[in-house]
């Protein structure tokens, strides 16, 4: 399946996108893609409940806003240099285990909807990921029983702010966590519908040229080491997301010389299988 959500920021409803393109409507379900939803096998109902009811379910309205296609999580965790490139163009170590660092929930946002330069930012950045969505409970997991924790998979831009990551002192947290920061979708992927997630094509585009791609076969770390390392630490809750790092190209590691993203910039990315997002990199409207 490919969940959706769409309608008003703060408004969205859930829905899916049908084998052939179609959006539909799931508003009747009576559930959001949330943290419940998850907890109680919401996947397995719907794919029962939709057996009966998808010729039923009206259309999504044309020119909808495309929102997240999970409700704001409890956690995004991201995987720091996860590909081998991407260390070496950052001018950083191979890590021997995976980096953590968290990325507030209040930069999501849908994959259409602008990134907002903020204030005072000097060096506002892109990262195409691959995202991986928890679907039950998941604490001091082992590494051959992680994958039984995924409910599914998405595109995600991790946007970071270079300076305000780096210079501004203390954790990375800074870089990360502002204001649409995390263009998530268009939809999330149900882990059945990909067969290998670590064989995936990413790749991201500025202002039409390609800049980033790779395959996720590049990451150090798989996505059972991942989880069950992340598992360790804190416990993962259902529609949690752990994104699993981006490959060279991002504007950080540019030669001859850096290249961040200005006022009217076009940032287009994709990945197999998930979908294609694009954003406009826009001033902050509140700055």
């Amino acid at each position: 399946m490919k969940l959706i959500r769409f309608g008003p920021k703060d408004q969205e409803k859930p829905g899916i996108q049908t084998s052939t393109g179609n959006m539909l409507d799931c508003s009747s379900f009576g559930e959001d893609w949330d943290e419940q939803f998850f907890t109680k096998g919401g996947l397995e109902r719907l794919e029962i409940w939709l057996q009966a009811n998808q010729t039923k379910l009206p259309s999504v309205p044309k020119n909808s806003r495309i929102g997240s296609p999970i409700v704001r999580p409890s956690k995004i965790i991201c995987i720091g240099l996860n590909y081998l490139k991407h260390a070496q163009e950052a001018g950083m170590s191979v890590p021997e285990v995976p980096i953590i660092f968290m990325k507030a929930t209040s930069s999501l946002c849908g994959p259409f909807d602008p990134i907002f330069i903020p204030k005072d930012s000097k060096q506002t950045d892109w990262e195409v990921e691959l995202g991986v969505v928890i679907g039950k409970r998941a604490k001091y997991v082992k590494t051959e029983q992680a994958m039984d924790y995924v409910a599914g998979y998405v595109l995600h831009n991790d946007v970071s702010e270079r300076d305000f990551q780096l210079r501004h002192g203390g954790q990375w947290v800074k870089g990360k966590s502002a204001d649409h920061f995390a263009p998530l979708g268009p939809f999330l992927v149900t882990q059945d519908e990909v067969p290998n997630p670590h064989a995936l094509r990413l790749w991201l585009k500025l202002n039409g040229k390609l800049l980033q791609d790779s395959d996720t076969s590049d990451m150090i770390f798989d996505i059972p080491t991942l989880i069950s390392h992340v598992s360790q630490y804190m416990t993962l809750l259902p529609g949690d997301l752990i994104s699993t790092g981006t490959p060279a190209g991002v504007g950080m590691g540019l030669k001859p010389e850096p290249r961040y993203l200005k006022h009217g910039d076009v940032v287009e990315l994709g990945i197999d299988g998930l979908g294609m997002s694009r954003q406009v990199a826009l001033n902050d409207p509140e700055a």
